[in-house]
């Protein structure tokens, strides 16, 4: 089943600006607003759109775009990444699951980046388009779009500013980061940050951060040619010694000594 892009771009209105396919749209329109706000008609209902929020509409919708003056009056102001498809595996993706015409998803860095890679894929079609490579990331957008839907409308406002926590330590877990820098990330102090994650996964946050830490680092040993110092390194560990510690207490063994029981050819090494 094919999934094909028709046309992916980015446009910004600094002037009042109005765009009507009151006749029904005739493929997929997705829409994402990252600045500035709008206003959007679709089947007899009007939607204020703001940045953040993502506009999944399908064949036949009607669909009309006003882009007008700002509530303080005098500013127009509204950027957004849109994109038109169409295809079979589209259909099937669409027909999965019921999805709001706006969702509020935030602005997040690896969908935008995905997005624009579509972008750019298709303005390079100028010299010919790799449709297979343009329809793997138009399938790829679509399903972190479902995940992005599905993680910004947990059951309460408590679940979700947990999950944003754990998004905020999954991505800088490689990293040395202070838990008031989480904190800050949800705009709570830092014991309410720390009592709301502990009470909804069960962990700390510093728990969850070694975990994936620790994970990475069995990653690397597996896979790379990578020393035990520069593993510590590179997966968050503030030292070798402190590594060496925690790889220990949890796998009952050293890293040096884990990675020989995979790799029994391999030359032995020190337990440091």
């Amino acid at each position: 089943m094919e999934a094909r892009l028709l046309i992916c771009d980015y446009s910004y209105h600094f002037q009042q600006f109005s765009n009507s396919h009151r006749a029904g749209l005739t493929t997929y329109l997705f829409r994402l607003q990252t600045e500035g706000s709008c206003t959007v008609f679709c089947n007899g209902t009007d939607y204020h759109v703001e940045g953040g929020d993502l506009l999944l509409l399908k064949p036949g919708d009607e669909y009309e775009l006003m882009v007008h003056e700002d509530a303080g009056g005098g500013r127009v102001s509204s950027g957004d990444y849109f994109l038109f498809c169409e295809g079979g595996w589209i259909d099937a993706w669409w027909s999965r699951m019921s999805r709001p015409v706006v969702s509020r998803i935030g602005s997040d860095d690896r969908l935008l980046g995905l997005w624009r890679q579509l972008l750019l894929e298709k303005r390079r079609g100028l010299d010919g388009e790799n449709v297979e490579l343009t329809g793997y990331l138009l399938r790829s957008l679509c399903l972190c779009l479902d995940r992005a839907i599905t993680e910004t409308k947990p059951a309460n406002r408590t679940a979700y500013t947990a999950l944003r926590l754990k998004r905020f330590v999954e991505e800088h877990a490689t990293v040395t980061f202070k838990l008031e820098e989480a904190a800050a990330h949800v705009g709570l102090s830092l014991s309410r940050a720390v009592k709301i994650f502990k009470e909804q996964y069960g962990k700390t946050m510093i728990q969850y951060a070694l975990e994936i830490r620790l994970n990475a680092a069995i990653e690397r040993m597996k896979y790379s040619t990578m020393t035990q110092e520069e593993i510590a390194e590179t997966c968050g560990f503030a030292s070798y010694s402190y590594y060496h510690r925690v790889f220990r207490s949890t796998y009952g063994m050293s890293p040096a000594q884990y990675r020989e029981s995979f790799a029994p050819d391999a030359k032995p090494q020190p337990d440091k």
